[in-house]
């Protein structure tokens, strides 16, 4: 809305109806007073204000204006017909006016000056509107930020006290198991020594019978056998538990030489290897860092597996490769610098179905009875427990009736050079 400010009302009518046929809001004032009493009570967007009136003259009108917070910047245009020198043109300008017309006025400069005028206001209207938004986003956002920060400081302790609990936690649940693995490990050592002497004792009196006393009884003969046999696999059983409940202790790492552990488990297994007229090829392996003794159980258990579980119709072929790799990964790349070993031991035995593949790492699980094949189904649950405890990863690929190949992966250095106790 524009306000007239004029004493006379001719004028007030001429300049309000050129506005008003323009769409423009009016209102009107007659004096300096009573226009100062509007500005009070209206919002406008531009004054015209007339200099020469009594009382107040439009100099004073507008200086007072600049005085309201509220109106300040509400721009004004004079208005003169007798005040045309410059120095009342600058003095208009001082008062806090925008624009100085003398009289008598064109509508058009006018109606122009007044289009101009009005939008500068509303878009500086606007901008105050948009700044005053922003800061208050600015407000907001700076308040919500230091509630987060106060929050994120909350979660952060509950987070440390929380961790600082668990880590007690897992101390004394640490703490029991460390009893828990020495009291298991005795247990094992006393209850295999006195599982294994009556166990020999079994044996020995039993072949004796069979040899001296039992050769023309068939049938006697016949569960002597038995007898013999099934204590043979109950010593077999002793031991196989007395080696996995072993892997429960700390060990410590060296530099192993897998070239001389597999040549000694091939030297070891030579009479088996010569009865089933097996092949073994052995390419060249790396030097880790491993528990020897724990590595060689590793080898062994998955060579006599390969010899024990050969077809029928064919000489067991098996083929050790190694080469070192980039990742702890089956599939991962072959890499000169790698600080991996990857391991294949490929047969070309009964193989399986490898919907049985995590079956074969169990303990006492076997994929076939012991009437068709002897073991105790702990050896390659022996292998998986050594490799898992040396940080690496064991698998195999198999098809029935085409063979086995066994993956390990393991690294070429231990982090640290003392095992941790596994549960």
């Amino acid at each position: 809305m524009i306000l007239i400010v004029d004493d006379k009302p001719e004028n007030i009518l001429s300049i309000k109806k050129t506005l008003e046929l323009y769409k423009f809001e009016v209102d009107a004032a007659a004096s300096g007073e009573e226009a100062l009493k509007k500005i009070l009570k209206h919002n406008y967007t531009l004054i015209i204000l007339d200099v020469q009136m009594p009382s107040m003259d439009g100099f004073e009108v507008a200086e007072a204006i600049s005085g309201y917070s509220k109106a300040r910047d509400i721009p004004i245009i004079f208005l003169s017909a007798v005040n045309k020198d410059k120095r009342f043109i600058v003095k208009g300008y001082d008062s806090g006016g925008i624009d100085y017309i003398t009289k008598p006025v064109d509508p058009d400069i006018l109606l122009m000056k007044v289009k101009t005028f009005s939008r500068l206001y509303q878009q500086s209207l606007e901008l105050k509107q948009i700044h005053q938004s922003l800061k208050e986003e600015v407000e907001v956002r700076k308040l919500a930020q230091e509630a987060l920060i106060a929050h994120q400081r909350q979660v952060n302790e509950m987070l440390e006290q929380k961790v600082k609990e668990r880590t007690e936690e897992l101390r004394e649940i640490n703490k029991s198991l460390e009893a828990s693995n020495h009291d298991l490990q005795q247990f094992a050592s006393v209850a295999s020594h006195d599982l294994k002497e009556p166990l020999r004792k079994i044996q020995l009196f039993g072949a004796i019978l069979r040899d001296k006393f039992l050769q023309m009884d068939p049938n006697a003969m016949a569960y002597m056998e038995r007898i013999v046999g099934s204590s043979e696999r109950m010593a077999r059983l002793i031991n196989d538990l007395l080696n996995y409940s072993r892997l429960s202790v700390a060990s410590i790492y060296e530099k192993t030489d897998l070239n001389v552990v597999v040549q000694e488990i091939l030297s070891d297994l030579e009479l088996m290897i010569s009865e089933k007229d097996a092949t073994i090829h052995v390419e060249k392996m790396p030097h880790i860092e491993a528990v020897p003794g724990q590595i060689r159980q590793v080898f062994q258990n998955i060579i006599s597996n390969a010899l024990k579980f050969s077809r029928s119709d064919i000489s067991p072929q098996i083929n050790i490769t190694a080469e070192l790799v980039a990742d702890n990964h089956p599939q991962s790349a072959a890499h000169p610098d790698g600080h991996y070993c990857r391991i294949v031991i490929r047969d070309n035995g009964i193989g399986f179905n490898e919907k049985y593949l995590s079956k074969i790492f169990t303990i006492f699980q076997r994929l076939h009875t012991s009437e068709l094949y002897e073991g105790t189904g702990i050896g390659l649950a022996i292998a998986k427990k050594v490799i898992d405890k040396h940080q690496g990863m064991i698998t195999a690929r198999s098809k029935e009736g085409e063979g086995t190949s066994f993956i390990i992966v393991l690294p070429v250095q231990q982090v640290n050079n003392v095992n941790n106790l596994v549960a």
